[in-house]
């Protein structure tokens, strides 16, 4: 018995052998035999809607759908860069859309699933932004324009991400500790699993008297990352390219 967890693969053309590495993961023995896989935001680089032709799309959809056809549930939070995911393309794919904070419970104990965003509340320009872009109304106008537009808004965005995150202290860009406590707190729960931050590790510390951890999945740059839940334990490992 185990779930599996990735998050912040910013899948794009430019690195097809990550893409490769992802087909790989999901048509795996091990990802064929999970109770689940959760993948928690970030899967591309960007998105410019559920009507893009492009082959990277189809490739994404074709992967999923099998491991869902296979048996296994597939589970998606949307992250910072493809929010624009919608359930058109969610039922091409065959994974399920749940809501960034939503609470599963893994073998007896409720868990928290964040893509980790909206937990780094020192970087005020970045949730600004993010509380625009999250809008109905923004993302209607957007939707809205030809997808060639849409493909020059995305690289535009991915210039200005790339710009604030170097200028940017990374104390800044990582969780806040007191936000990860109230959003744990109000949601009731001692585990937290997220993305976005593409720092990996598994963080122990007290909540309110209780034994309580945080899991900060890894992104797939130089390698892939996945965390692996059973019910006695849990193990974040890299997964190297071919």
């Amino acid at each position: 018995m185990a779930t599996l967890f990735i998050s912040d693969l910013h899948l794009d053309d430019t690195r097809p052998e990550i893409t490769h590495l992802f087909e790989e993961f999901l048509a795996s023995d091990e990802a064929r035999a999970a109770d689940a896989v959760y993948i928690l935001g970030d899967l591309v680089e960007a998105w410019v809607g559920d009507d893009d032709d492009a082959e990277l799309p189809a490739r994404i959809a074709r992967a999923t759908k099998a491991l869902s056809e296979h048996g296994v549930p597939v589970y998606f939070i949307v992250g910072n860069r493809d929010f624009l995911i919608g359930q058109q393309f969610a039922e091409r794919a065959g994974f399920t859309v749940l809501d960034d904070g939503t609470v599963h419970e893994l073998y007896g104990r409720p868990t928290l699933l964040m893509h980790g965003d909206v937990l780094c509340t020192d970087d005020v320009a970045y949730q600004a932004l993010r509380k625009q872009v999250r809008s109905p109304e923004w993302q209607a106008q957007v939707l809205a324009m030809p997808l060639q537009a849409r493909r020059a808004l995305a690289a535009q965005a991915r210039a200005e991400s790339k710009a604030h995150t170097s200028s940017t202290m990374e104390t800044i860009m990582d969780v806040n500790a007191d936000a990860v406590a109230d959003t744990m707190r109000n949601a009731g729960v001692t585990r937290l699993i997220h993305g976005h931050t593409h720092r990996p590790a598994i963080h122990r510390f007290d909540l309110d008297g209780q034994n309580a951890e945080r899991i900060v999945l890894g992104d797939w740059y130089e390698q892939g990352s996945v965390l692996r839940v059973t019910p006695e334990d849990v193990e974040l490992r890299g997964l190297a390219l071919h």
